[in-house]
C-alpha cells in the first residue's frame, strides 16, 4: 500500500488531496501545524494525522521520527503548506514579510525533503510533488492572455518561482526518486478568499495524478490537470 505524507493538509487543496488519496487505497499521513484542526481532518478522512510545522526543524525532525516509528518508510512526499504573503506595491515590502515567505514556501520544503529523504528511500518507487504555482513562471505572468499575469503578489510569485527550480535540481541529483511540481491553477481556497473559478477537485487533479501515477513515469516535471507544462 502507498504511504503518502503531506504538509498543510488540513484544509484547502492539502486537504482534498488526502480526501481523494485515500480513496484511492493509499495510507494518507496528515500533516499540520495546527494540532486541533489536523486531527478533526485526519479523523473526518480517514487519514493520520502527523504534527508538523514547516518552519520548526524541531518540529520537522519530530515529524520525521514519528512516521519513523510508525510507518517505517513513505513512498510519496507531498510539499504542499504554503503561505501567500502581501499583495500589492511591492514598495511596502519588508525583510520580514519575504523571510514568512519564503521560510515556508522554500526553506520548508528544504526542511521537510531532507529529513523525510530516508524514510523516502526505503521505498521501492519514491516520489516527491512539490506544489508550485503558475504564479511562479515567466512565461504565465508575462502572458496578458493569463490571470496569472494581473496579480501582483511579489513574494508568493518568487518563492514559487524558486520552487520550481528546486524541484528540477532534487529532480536532476536526487538518483532514484521521482521529483515534479504541480501547479493547481487558480482554485477556490481561503488563500483567495474562494475567488478561484476551480473547484478543489479541479485544483487536486495535478497532484493526484503524479501521486497515484507508475513507478516507471518521469522525473523533473511541471503538470497542471490538463498535463504536462513549460519550466518558463
Amino acid at each position: 500500500m502507498t504511504i503518502t505524507f503531506i504538509t498543510g493538509a488540513n484544509k484547502g487543496i492539502g486537504r482534498e488531496t488526502a480526501r481523494r488519496l485515500v480513496a484511492c487505497g493509499h495510507t494518507v499521513l496528515l500533516g499540520a501545524r495546527d494540532r486541533e484542526r489536523g486531527a478533526e481532518a485526519a479523523a473526518a478522512l480517514g487519514a493520520r494525522f502527523v504534527p508538523i510545522d514547516v518552519t520548526d526543524d524541531a518540529s520537522v525532525a519530530a515529524a520525521a521520527a514519528d512516521v519513523a516509528g510508525h510507518e517505517g518508510r513513505i513512498d510519496v512526499l507531498i510539499n504542499n503548506a504554503g503561505v501567500q504573503g502581501p499583495f500589492g506595491d511591492p514598495g511596502d515590502l519588508t525583510a520580514a514579510d519575504a523571510r514568512a515567505v519564503l521560510d515556508v514556501n522554500v526553506i520548508g520544503v528544504v526542511r521537510t525533503t531532507t529529513a523525510f529523504l530516508p524514510l523516502l528511500r526505503r521505498s521501492d518507487a519514491p516520489a516527491i510533488i512539490n506544489v508550485s504555482s503558475g504564479m511562479g513562471s515567466l512565461a504565465f505572468t508575462h502572458d496578458p492572455g493569463r490571470s496569472e499575469s494581473h496579480v501582483v503578489v511579489p513574494l508568493y510569485a518568487s518563492s514559487k518561482a524558486a520552487l520550481t527550480m528546486l524541484t528540477t535540481q532534487y529532480a536532476k541529483g536526487l538518483k532514484g526518486i521521482r521529483v515534479n511540481a504541480a501547479d493547481p491553477g487558480y482554485t477556490a481556497t481561503d488563500m483567495n478568499g474562494h475567488s478561484g473559478p476551480q473547484t478543489l477537485a479541479e485544483g487536486t487533479d495535478a497532484i493526484v495524478a503524479l501521486a497515484t501515477e507508475g513507478p516507471g513515469a518521469g522525473t523533473g516535471r511541471f503538470v497542471d490537470r490538463q498535463g504536462e507544462i513549460a519550466w518558463s
